[in-house]
Parts: structure tokens; sequence; C-alpha cells
């Protein structure tokens, strides 16, 4: 878990969420319950990778509402990542508010609200027709971008390699749920050779950054035990991934994704740890 002190006014909210969050029996990010007066760059590059991966899950959980996979939990988890994303939203501000961002970070900050508004435009509606659930996906890969650009810029603002790690641990957890997005996609009979090239350069993706994480020299026995449980995880997802888009196959990669995104949120915030350390 991450050790971040919210402010007074930051934390009736954040106590609301995470209670929603457990009560849901959805995952809760490392950072939701976490605390510091003051975020530090390997706390700003978790919070900003986190959008990566935010943008992706309530796309999925769009999709998830048209399929009515699992629609009840479908709700919560996207209500429960808007809030994530003002809470992110808000943390990271703070460094707007301290000088603490340069003014092209901030400019790409000010971007990813822009489009987190848009994609909570879109997914606002019902989801009734596939058109609309296509929308939603592209509008969430935009976001994506910008926030992939704002998770890059603060790494090279930390100048220690370990910033390399929590970025790529980070990024895990949004290959978990455009993979499930993607998944459910192709469910709902949406043709799209992108759709197609992304399930396997994911799958292909995600196993190789495994492989970098585990040969990394930043490593503890709880790091050596998270990448242990990543692996048997992601067995789990794969072979979901795999199954017919039928009722079981549905259920089975929406739970399993839940799962990995769990257990690579809790390694970045292992990674991040260690790059706090580094930085002092």
């Amino acid at each position: 878990m991450l050790t971040r002190e919210l402010s007074a006014d930051a934390m009736p909210c954040q106590r609301r969420v995470a209670v929603q969050w457990v009560a849901a029996g959805i995952l809760l990010p490392t950072w939701a319950m976490s605390a510091q007066a003051q975020m530090g760059l390997s706390g700003a590059i978790n919070y900003a990778g986190w959008f990566r991966a935010l943008s992706q899950r309530m796309a999925k959980a769009y999709c998830q509402q048209y399929l009515q996979v699992l629609p009840g939990a479908a709700v919560d988890v996207m209500g429960l990542a808007r809030k994530m994303v003002q809470s992110g939203s808000s943390e990271l501000a703070k460094g707007m508010q301290s000088g603490q961002w340069p003014a092209d970070v901030g400019r790409q900050l000010a971007e990813v609200q822009k489009q987190f508004a848009l994609l909570n435009q879109l997914t606002a509606a019902p989801a009734t027709q596939t058109a609309l659930v296509v929308a939603a996906s592209e509008q969430a890969d935009r976001t994506l971008l910008i926030a992939q650009a704002v998770t890059e810029s603060i790494e090279k603002m930390a100048q220690a390699p370990s910033a390399r790690l929590v970025n790529l641990a980070g990024r895990q957890r949004m290959l978990s749920q455009r993979l499930a997005k993607n998944y459910f996609l192709n469910a709902a009979k949406v043709e799209s050779k992108v759709v197609q090239a992304q399930l396997a350069s994911d799958a292909a993706d995600f196993r190789l950054v495994l492989q970098t994480l585990k040969a990394a020299p930043v490593s503890t026995p709880a790091i050596r035990n998270e990448l242990e449980l990543a692996d048997s995880q992601w067995l789990f997802f794969d072979s979901a991934l795999r199954r017919p888009a039928d009722d079981a196959g549905l259920s089975a990669v929406a739970t399993t994704s839940e799962r990995l995104l769990g257990v690579m949120d809790k390694l970045t915030g292992l990674y991040e740890t260690a790059l706090r350390e580094v930085l002092g």
C-alpha cells in the first residue's frame, strides 16, 4: 500500500469512496486509502499511470453493461472509476498549485481532464447501441494517449532507473483492462482490425513486461512474491481470454481481469515504495 496522507478536506471524500469500493467487492486502487500531505514524484507516476487504466476500465464497464455481463458490478465500477479520476486529479493538481509541475506537464494534466470529461459524457448515456460502445472505446483510447504522455513526462522528472519500473508495472494495469475491453468488443460483434491487433499485441506485451520486471535489479521479497502471483493470475486471465464469448467466458474475463488488476496495482505500489526510497 502507498503511504500518502490526504489533506483534511480530501479525507472524508476518500473514506466514502474507499467504503463504497470495498462494499461493492471491487478492486480498490492502492492509492485510494493512502496518504501524504505533499506528493513525491514516485506517487505522481503512480497516480498519472492510473489514469491510463481508468480510461480503459470505464470503457470496459460500459461494454459490460451493453452485454449485460455482471451489470451491477459494471455500474459500480463505472461510478467508482469516475471518483478515482476526480481524487487522482485533485492530488496531482496540488503539484500545479505548489509549482512542482513544469508548464508542459500542467497542460497535459489539463488535457487529461478534458478527455475524461468527454468520456464521462459518452458513458453517461445508457449502453443500448453498439455505436455508443464503440464511441466510448475510441474516446477511452484518446484519453489513454494523453495519460500515457503525462506519465512519461513525470517519469523523466524523477531521473531514476526505478521510475521506469513504476511506469511499466502501472501500465500492466491498463493492459489488463484494455484486453478485457477488447474481448467484450469482440463479443459485441464490433468488426475492427484494431481490436484484433490489440488483443494479440497487448497479450504479448503483458508477457514481455512481466519478464522485464522479473529481470530488473530492483527486487525485494515482497516484489518477488507479487511477481509470482502476477504470473499465476495472468495464466487465469489469459485462459479466460481464449474462451468462447458465452456467458461463462464473459464472466470469467470480467472477474479475472479484476484480479489481475489488483495484483498489478499492488506490485506498482511496491515499486513506488522502492523509488521513493531512492529519491528520498
